[in-house]
């Protein structure tokens, strides 16, 4: 019996491991556990699949500095006792308590990141001295750890996004009502670790971005990670945490300024244009950007360059067939990243070695 704890502090973590967890649980000689902490919509993913789970954190932690480092602390004291009485044989998550706690205990962990380690500095240095393997995707930078990278051709959100696991339902968009065209404005709360003198898109610019929607026939639906101002209540998209990728797939355009729904849009073919000073910043948004196409990402301050942007897609007449044509070159070019994970897990840590020594064995997931 081969026991595998998963920790996820992000649905979008939770996402990447969805589909493999659930081969995982129908394989014989396999015991999944999956602990969580509570952050946005991940507790309802997890309710909505009906799986079982642990959340070691039920109150969501604050945005400062100080109260980051207390989650952290309460963190290990709250997941040590359950690894003890599991003892499980592999930990895969992206927390650096994981990889604490597996290093102490002697139990292999694998760190699961989509973002450069300059990016995500902090959390960098909290985890990879500790860990056992680094699975990033191949563009990603994870600094002097390379030795324990393990880069796959692919991105996290293949993981839930690539064809072979995800198709979009049209009856989903039809049971909100969305007809015709419609753009989807994310906004997100910025307050992670790596956020910190992170700015995005402001009162006035998110004016006139809704101004320039409506203008050029389409219908602009926020989806905000806090609240939103009363004023902007006719804007919001009241839709079910799991319907929100069949959403986006139908819409013409994203804008946003959170990266991770960024690469999201990408995965689906559709247009997104960010607003973000992590522009030019991360590793994968710069190869879907000027390897793919799929997506655009101005600094904050370049509002003229973000608004000629976007003005520019929506005058396309023949949009969709052409970010679809981008989509299945990137598609190409990728691997299927579940059966990917899900071998990988299944032959850890013989695996690893194969993916360090042969790169190009991989190369029998790509579909």
């Amino acid at each position: 019996m081969m026991r595998i704890l998963f920790y996820f502090g992000h649905p979008a973590q939770y996402l990447f491991a969805r589909a493999t967890i659930k081969r995982l649980l129908k394989k014989p000689g396999f015991e999944v556990q999956i602990l969580i902490k509570t952050k946005d919509v991940l507790e309802d993913l997890l309710k909505a699949d009906q799986l079982s789970y642990i959340n070691i954190l039920p109150q969501e932690r604050g945005s400062s500095k100080l109260q980051i480092g207390l989650s952290l602390i309460k963190r290990n004291f709250k997941i040590l006792p359950k690894i003890i009485k599991n003892r499980p044989d592999l930990m895969i998550s992206t927390d650096a308590s994981i990889a604490q706690l597996g290093n102490m205990l002697h139990i292999n962990c694998i760190s699961i990141t989509e973002d450069d380690y300059e990016v995500v500095k902090t959390l960098g240095d909290l985890t990879y001295p500790f860990t056992k393997h680094i699975l990033c995707p191949e563009v990603c930078d994870v600094g002097k750890w390379k030795n324990k990278k393990v880069g796959y051709s692919g991105y996290m959100k293949l993981g839930y996004l690539h064809p072979n696991v995800f198709t979009p339902e049209e009856s989903v968009k039809e049971k909100y009502k969305l007809a015709g065209k419609y753009v989807i404005i994310r906004l997100a709360k910025l307050t992670a670790h790596h956020d910190f003198g992170i700015k995005g898109i402001n009162k006035t610019l998110l004016g006139q971005l809704l101004k320039m929607i409506e203008e050029s026939g389409s219908q602009p639906y926020i989806s905000a990670e806090g609240d939103l101002h009363k004023d902007l209540e006719v804007y919001k998209l009241n839709i079910a945490p799991q319907d929100m990728h069949h959403i986006l797939a139908f819409s013409s355009l994203l804008i946003c300024d959170s990266q991770s729904m960024s690469v999201e849009a990408a995965m689906l073919g559709v247009p997104s244009i960010r607003y973000s000073d992590f522009a030019g910043r991360i590793s994968v948004l710069e190869e879907l950007e000027h390897k793919y196409e799929l997506t655009y990402g101005f600094r904050v301050g370049d509002e003229k360059s973000i608004i000629n942007k976007i003005s520019e897609v929506l005058s396309l007449e023949n949009m969709t067939e052409l970010y679809q044509e981008k989509r299945r070159k990137m598609l190409s070019e990728k691997i299927d990243v579940t059966s990917f994970l899900e071998w990988f897990i299944s032959d850890y840590p013989k695996s690893a070695e194969m993916i360090k020594t042969k790169p190009d064995y991989q190369n029998r997931f790509i579909c």
